[in-house]
């Protein structure tokens, strides 16, 4: 087999005329694309196709649904393990018919795929060979689009920090620094952060920006690494459903989901910080985005399901009013009261409020987060409100000490 003739070692100089020979050769429709799975080429003279090859020439990227499909039936994943033609069987609902793929590798990595339509035809052995001489060729055709890309990465790394730390802060300047990486202005956006355990070691990275390139929930519009957080700018796509700021908690979500299923990264924060129009406060919605990490951090159980900085609520202040009681420091009587009657009854009187409050003064909800009777719960609020000498239908007097008890929490 190794003593055929090689159809592809005469170079082509446009990487379109490479996937037209490619076909002509094994009279297939042909796809090349980078290793995010965004179209770099494809054969022109076909009779057939199909939806996803339609969809993927279109947006000039695999539809998101169709990559998704292909990480669940183990294709994507074996093809990040061999350089041998990997065949896909048809999948209806994602309009994919049967194909052969192969990677392009360059020395131990995955720089990008060819994709071979099967539906008319089956490859033979031979042409399966003649595959993997072809991926050899495109290889070198590859390169120098990789260098220019991580050129392109590390301008807008450089911008992007800058955005961050607002060292440029006039609206003229930053418009022109998207518009030199070839960038839209965005009409809105956010910050998001994604903090893994571990510091992001080259695999992770790859893993990260491979999640990133390949989303179509929203528009990514920079990012950055810095020790163990991924740090993304991100707008929500135009007419997705109307809400903006749940397209951004959706990808947050997708990502985590991603993250742990594809790549087993477990115990991953993800935080976003405030949506802007004005395009001057990047640096504070990256801030903002970190604050919600410092909360998570400190009320991990209270603020599990929260996510956005808009969504702390009293969270959001807790910082400033513990500043505040440095400088006036003054005893609550009324919680002073509860604590040291659970102190000197060993009761729990200080966590029944506090979870009573947190279910919105739902009795039945509090009582089945305390694990006890109904009424037990009420009259334990009696007793509170006789010992605390509360009225715990004022919203100003339950609302006041349940901000002492989790400026108290905040220092245990």
């Amino acid at each position: 087999m190794n003593n055929r003739p090689n159809p592809f070692k005469y170079s082509y100089d446009r990487l379109e005329d490479v996937a037209d020979h490619i076909s002509e050769v094994l009279n297939c429709p042909i796809t090349i694309e980078d290793v995010n799975h965004r179209l770099l080429a494809y054969s022109t003279h076909s009779d057939y196709t199909d939806p996803a090859r339609t969809s993927t020439i279109i947006g000039r990227r695999v539809p998101e649904k169709v990559i998704n499909k292909l990480w669940k039936d183990g294709t994507i994943p074996a093809l990040l393990k061999t350089n041998e033609p990997v065949r896909v069987k048809q999948i209806n609902e994602v309009g994919l018919s049967s194909r052969v793929a192969i990677s392009i590798w360059k020395n131990s990595e995955v720089i990008g795929f060819i994709w071979a339509l099967e539906s008319q035809k089956t490859l033979s052995e031979k042409e399966l060979h003649l595959l993997k001489l072809a991926a050899e060729s495109v290889k070198n055709k590859l390169l120098p689009y990789q260098a220019r890309k991580r050129k392109n990465e590390q301008r807008s790394q450089e911008f992007f920090w800058k955005l961050l730390t607002g060292h440029i802060s006039e609206e003229r300047e930053i418009a022109d620094g998207f518009h030199q990486l070839g960038i839209g202005v965005p009409s809105s956006y956010s910050v998001l952060i994604v903090r893994l355990k571990n510091e992001i070691d080259e695999k992770t990275e790859k893993q990260l920006h491979y999640l990133l390139e390949t989303t179509q929930q929203v528009q990514v519009l920079l990012a950055t690494l810095d020790y163990n957080e991924l740090i993304i700018l991100a707008s929500p796509k135009k007419g997705l459903n109307g809400q903006p700021f749940n397209d951004l908690k959706q990808f947050a979500a997708n990502i985590q989901k991603q993250l742990e299923e594809r790549y087993k990264l477990h115990d991953c924060t993800l935080s976003i910080g405030g949506m802007y129009e004005l395009i001057t406060r990047v640096d504070q919605s990256y801030q903002e985005a970190l604050s919600v990490l410092k909360v998570k951090e400190r009320f991990a159980a209270e603020t599990k399901h929260l996510v956005s900085f808009s969504e702390l609520g009293i969270y959001q202040y807790l910082d400033v009013l513990a500043e505040k009681r440095k400088h006036a420091n003054y005893p609550n009587y009324s919680l002073t009261r509860l604590e040291a009657y659970d102190r000197e009854h060993n009761s729990n009187l200080v966590e029944t409020l506090e979870q009573f409050i947190e279910c919105d003064s739902n009795v039945n909800t509090a009582a089945k987060k305390l694990n006890i009777h109904v009424n037990t719960l009420n009259y334990r609020l009696k007793r509170i409100g006789n010992i605390a000498e509360i009225d715990l239908k004022n919203i100003n007097e339950k609302f006041s000490i349940y901000l002492e008890i989790k400026l108290k929490n905040m220092h245990l």
